[in-house]
């Protein structure tokens, strides 16, 4: 019997799982999903400060780690490099049956506190995808103004990139144009276009929960809400059909290259009015991927309809976003606030993290 997340392989959407620590990648957790349909993983810092500061798992490893090491950062890289190695080798399989639109990545982020400093990023990825050393590593760097440049040295040096924080349409593009940037470099140094791959994670429900709170405060458009991330989505989407064709591309595509797909983040529903699969049902469509957090997962998985969806109405999407200014909805200001609270979120997370191990640290050396 095919699965739901079975079902959205074939209709052209990867299921990825945003999940990853030591007692889901060894304990079995892992292997199940990969049985049930998902091909991908992305890595969360949240479930990985858990997994570290609030239990055991990682204490053997720790301390053979802290015999040579003392930063907390350091030490932190040691103990997902292990994890993430386990994941990818999990996925090796699913990664090596693909051609030209491969599954089976794992992703581990860069700092996101380098967010703001290009140079420093595109350093980071290039130590950390060797830190891994494993081909099928995404290496996650955000899609900040700053970022771009990130992107296109680290695809120029045959490292594949999960572009992550994308909010706008506009710097979707210029995402998608870095990545093309870059490809070319590499081209033209005489590298493998083949060895490298890029997704664009747009985020999605965090979207409609900027845009209805700003409803809220204007009044009176109510049939508005819920409305915006999904066409926002759907219009990126057209962004990549356009740039991911023509001459250009296929220039590109003969000497190897894969498309970068787009990848849909932030699909748990927050608000419980709204479906709790909404964000997976809605953006259903081919070379695409959505990752989940597990319990949308499992809510697909219990009562998921699949049904390609992503270019339905594309027309009603534009007029979406003119509704949403007619209503006085700023759409540049909403997806700027959000990538700044995103990258600062995605900070802070990861200086709680730092600060776990530092505390786990200095409880096993006082023990």
């Amino acid at each position: 019997m095919t699965t739901p997340l079975q079902s959205l392989l074939q209709h052209g959407t990867s299921p990825w799982i945003d999940y990853i620590s030591r007692p889901f990648v060894r304990d079995g957790d892992m292997d199940g999903l990969v049985r049930d349909g998902i091909v991908g993983v992305t890595s969360n810092p949240t479930i990985f400060q858990g997994a570290i500061a609030d239990g055991d798992a990682y204490d053997d490893q720790l301390r053979e780690v802290l015999k040579t090491e003392s930063d907390p950062k350091e030490v932190f890289w040691a103990l997902a490099r292990d994890d993430v190695r386990d994941a990818c080798d999990l996925l090796r399989e699913v990664f090596e049956r693909g051609d030209s639109t491969r599954d089976g990545w794992v992703s581990l982020e860069v700092d996101p506190g380098l967010a703001g400093d290009g140079s420093a990023t595109a350093k980071e990825a290039k130590r950390l995808y060797a830190m891994v050393d494993r081909r099928n590593l995404f290496v996650k760097i955000p899609g900040t103004q700053a970022g771009l440049q990130a992107i296109e040295d680290t695809i120029a040096a045959g490292i594949p990139v999960n572009v992550t924080l994308l909010f706008s349409l506009e710097r979707h593009r210029a995402a998608a144009e870095a990545y093309l940037s870059g490809l070319r470099r590499l081209r033209d140094g005489g590298g493998d276009l083949r060895s490298v791959d890029s997704v664009a994670s747009f985020f999605v429900s965090r979207v409609d929960t900027e845009a209805d709170r700003r409803l809220d405060e204007l009044g009176g458009r109510d049939e508005l809400k819920g409305k915006l991330a999904i066409a926002n989505a759907k219009l990126a989407y057209q962004t990549y059909k356009e740039l991911f064709s023509g001459a250009d591309w296929q220039e590109l595509e003969a000497a190897g290259a894969s498309p970068q797909r787009c990848l849909w983040a932030s699909t748990s529903t927050k608000n419980p009015a709204y479906r709790d699969v909404l964000y997976v049902e809605e953006l259903i469509g081919p070379k695409t991927v959505n990752t989940m957090p597990r319990e949308t997962v499992e809510d697909f998985q219990d009562h998921g309809r699949v049904e390609n969806t992503l270019e339905r109405d594309v027309d009603g999407a534009r007029r979406t976003l003119e509704q949403f200014a007619q209503a006085g909805v700023d759409y540049d200001d909403v997806v700027e606030v959000l990538e700044r609270e995103g990258v600062q979120k995605f900070s802070d997370s990861f200086s709680q993290l730092i600060d776990g191990v530092a505390a786990k640290r200095d409880q096993l050396v006082s023990a």
